[in-house]
């Protein structure tokens, strides 16, 4: 008979937390920064190996997919193993990943490293929000998550700059080379300074769920992946087909999730949902991903196709916002364990539909400092929108639902980004085609006016959001005076 989960190992609060989560932090930035290098890299990749630029686009999608099956089981990995564990084997997939990649003399080895860069990535973030909402009291958890926020806004805005640089002066693989050295670096500080200061429960793998699981995301987010590519060149497999596989197993998958809810095998614990706190910050963080995602992949097109500007040139426009963000982070933290999330989420929400609005007026002669003025507007309603949402939403859960709160925010991050890029993307080029017979330039800023458009709207859902949204109640930490360390 199948019981429900049993603690293993009792909770271990330590009286200093600090380096735990400095080092996670550390190595959830070269994470994702080195995630979002590769799309500059792509065409020097391109011209190394002799690939199309159909089989180089390989190397983000196989990223993105693995990211989609591996990130729904780390509610369970977390769990069921200690902290130490965990992030060994999250380090030592990148590292490995990072040194394949580094020297691959084939552009398949190459694409394999990816693959297992993106095993480790996948259990990285969701391992640091967990870690954080078990380890700091609510009191401060504005303010660490905010340090988080920079993990997730500055790191993806500099990816692209710094990838550029290292490209341009040393070639692709110094990508690699040079994130080698500092995630060993980490596995090295985390194996003199990290303990297992979080705890664990006896945890099942489900092989069903699992199965259903990687089919049904991986499925939905290859299909919004190539909605875009569809509207462009048509042919291939239509995008519908894998979008409603993907939807179908998915649900499939819930129902099963709620016969097992009571199990030490469930595999994403969708009660999380019955809390509309929790329901409400999720949909909130969707809308702005879907917003910030697709703006992330159409400004750069903008930017180069109707301005006319090199792809170095699009990332030090974009470079501003994404620090500017990252700067205000902590900032907003701190403001939320002061005053709550209303008072930063609502504000944050109108900026956010403002700077969509201002960016679908965009032209063929619009000048640079305006589109960089607007990328910072709307990095500023992000950062005063992201910090508060995850803080509330993983708030809202009892202590024991933090990892598969974690794992299904951070999946649905994943989709909505996949969402965001479809839906930008096939309005741009919907919008862009029916203008063909206008001259190129003032058809591609249409379509881009367009997308950016429609991304208003979406966006104006979050202003209404974020007036029921309120700061959750504490809940109980686990007792300080238990300073046991659990074994690796």
């Amino acid at each position: 008979m199948t019981t429900a989960p049993t603690r293993t190992t009792p909770p271990a609060v330590p009286l200093r937390t600090g380096p735990a989560i400095a080092l996670l932090l550390v190595s959830a930035f070269v994470v994702v920064l080195n995630e979002t290098a590769m799309g500059v890299s792509i065409p020097h990749i391109m011209d190394g190996f002799g690939v199309s630029a159909a089989s180089a686009q390989w190397l983000t999608t196989a990223f993105m997919l693995t990211m989609a099956v591996v990130i729904p089981i780390t509610g369970v990995l977390l769990q069921r193993f200690p902290l130490r564990r965990n992030f060994f084997t999250a380090m030592g997939l990148f590292t490995v990943g990072t040194a394949i990649a580094a020297f691959a003399p084939e552009f398949e080895v190459l694409l394999a490293a990816r693959v297992v860069q993106a095993l480790g990535t996948a259990i990285m973030l969701p391992m640091l929000f967990t870690t954080v909402m078990q380890l700091v009291k609510p009191e401060h958890r504005g303010r660490t998550m905010g340090l988080v926020t920079i993990v997730t806004a500055a790191a993806p805005a500099l990816g692209p700059t710094v990838s550029g640089v290292i490209v341009s002066s040393l070639g692709w693989r110094w990508v690699f080379i040079i994130v080698l050295p500092i995630a060993v670096l980490a596995i090295v500080a985390g194996a003199v300074w990290l303990r297992n200061v979080t705890p664990t429960v006896l945890a099942r793998f489900d092989v069903l769920s699992v199965l259903m699981s990687a089919v049904g995301f991986s499925a939905l987010i290859y299909g919004l992946a190539s909605i875009g590519e569809q509207a462009e060149r048509g042919g291939g497999l239509p995008s519908w087909i894998p979008i409603f596989v993907g939807v179908v197993v998915l649900t499939g998958l819930v129902a099963r999730q709620l016969a097992l809810r009571d199990t030490d095998r469930v595999l994403l614990d969708v009660r999380v949902f019955a809390d509309r706190l929790f329901t409400m910050s999720t949909i909130t963080i969707v809308i702005v991903s879907i917003a910030l995602f697709g703006s992330l992949i159409l400004l750069p097109l903008y930017i180069q196709q109707v301005l006319g500007e090199p792809a170095y040139v699009s990332g030090l426009m974009l470079l501003p916002g994404g620090v500017l963000s990252g700067v205000l982070a902590p900032f907003v933290g701190m403001a939320y364990d002061k005053v709550g999330p209303r008072a930063l989420i609502l504000p944050g929400a109108i900026v956010v539909t403002g700077a969509m609005a201002a960016f679908s007026t965009l032209g063929t002669d619009t000048p640079v400092w305006l589109v960089i003025g607007m990328h910072m507007l709307l990095s500023v309603g992000a950062a005063m929108m992201m910090t508060p949402l995850m803080t509330t939403a993983l708030g809202a859960v009892t202590p024991k639902l933090y990892p598969h709160a974690s794992a299904i925010v951070n999946t649905l991050q994943q989709v909505s980004g996949a969402a965001g890029t479809a839906l930008f993307i096939t309005l741009f080029t919907v919008a862009a085609t029916a203008s063909a017979g206008e001259n190129p330039l003032t058809a591609l800023a249409g379509g881009v006016g367009t997308a950016f458009g429609v991304g208003a709207v979406i966006s104006a859902a979050g202003i209404i959001l974020a007036l029921f949204l309120r700061k959750p109640p504490a809940p109980a930490m686990p007792a300080e005076a238990d300073q046991k360390e659990v074994a690796v």
